[in-house]
C-alpha cells in the first residue's frame, strides 16, 4: 500500500489517500506518529493499527457524544459516522460497542417515537416517518401495534382544535381545506370523513 495523496481538510486534520483511494482523516500529529508521507509505502500492520486502534476508538467516541446529544435510530448514527470519514469497519464497531449498552435500540425509538406522536400523527405518517429514518419494517409494525384504531379519529379531532375547525359552523371551502390537510397528513378517508361529518362524495 501507498500514501499517494495527504489532503488538508482543516489546519489539524488531513485526508489521506492509500493507492489513489481516500481511507481515512487523520490529526498533524498522527501523521508524525505514524511516519505518514506522500509516496510513501504504508505497512499493512500500521494500516490495521490506525483503522482498529486510533480510528474505531475515535468512532465509539463521536458515536457516544452523538447519542447524548439526541436518541437516534443505527440508520441515523451510520450516515453521521460516514460523514466523518471513518472507515466501515470503525463503523461497524462503534455500532455494535453502543449496541452493546443499549444506548442505540431501534425498537425502543420506534416505540417511544410512536408514542410520543401518535396523537398528532395518522398511523401511515408514523409508518413513514420511521422509515424514512431507517427503522425495519417489522420493528415498525410492532411499535404501531399499540395504537389503537379509535388514536386515528382522536389525532383528527385534535387536529380540528388545533385549526380551529368547527364542522357544524365550517364553510364548503374551510371543509374542503380540512379535508385535503388531513388526508395530506395520512388519515383514512373514511375516518376524515366521519370526524367532519361529511358524506362521502
Amino acid at each position: 500500500m501507498t500514501v499517494t495523496q495527504i489532503e488538508p481538510v482543516t489546519k489539524a486534520k488531513s485526508r489521506i489517500y492509500v493507492d489513489n483511494k481516500p481511507e481515512f482523516l487523520l490529526y498533524s500529529r498522527e501523521l508524525s506518529r505514524y511516519q505518514i508521507r506522500e509516496g510513501k509505502d504504508l505497512p499493512e500492520e500500521t494500516f490495521r493499527v490506525i483503522v482498529e486502534e486510533v480510528l474505531t476508538k475515535r468512532a465509539k467516541q463521536r458515536a457516544m457524544y452523538l447519542l447524548k446529544s439526541m436518541d437516534r435510530t443505527e440508520y441515523q448514527l451510520r450516515l453521521k459516522l460516514e460523514e466523518g470519514e471513518y472507515p466501515r469497519e470503525a463503523i461497524d464497531q462503534a455500532i455494535a460497542y453502543v449496541q452493546s449498552f443499549h444506548y442505540l435500540d431501534d425498537r425502543r425509538y420506534a416505540e417511544n417515537y410512536v408514542e410520543s406522536r401518535k396523537g398528532s400523527m395518522s398511523r401511515r405518517e408514523l409508518q413513514q416517518k420511521l422509515y424514512q429514518r431507517g427503522i425495519p419494517k417489522a420493528l415498525i409494525q410492532e411499535a404501531l401495534e399499540g395504537c389503537e384504531p379509535d388514536q386515528e379519529k382522536a389525532s383528527i379531532q385534535e387536529w380540528m382544535r388545533k385549526k380551529h375547525y368547527n364542522p357544524q359552523e365550517a364553510t364548503l371551502e374551510e371543509q374542503r381545506r380540512m379535508y385535503g390537510f388531513l388526508l395530506r397528513k395520512g388519515f383514512r378517508t373514511g375516518d376524515v370523513l366521519a370526524c367532519m361529518h361529511m358524506e362521502w362524495e
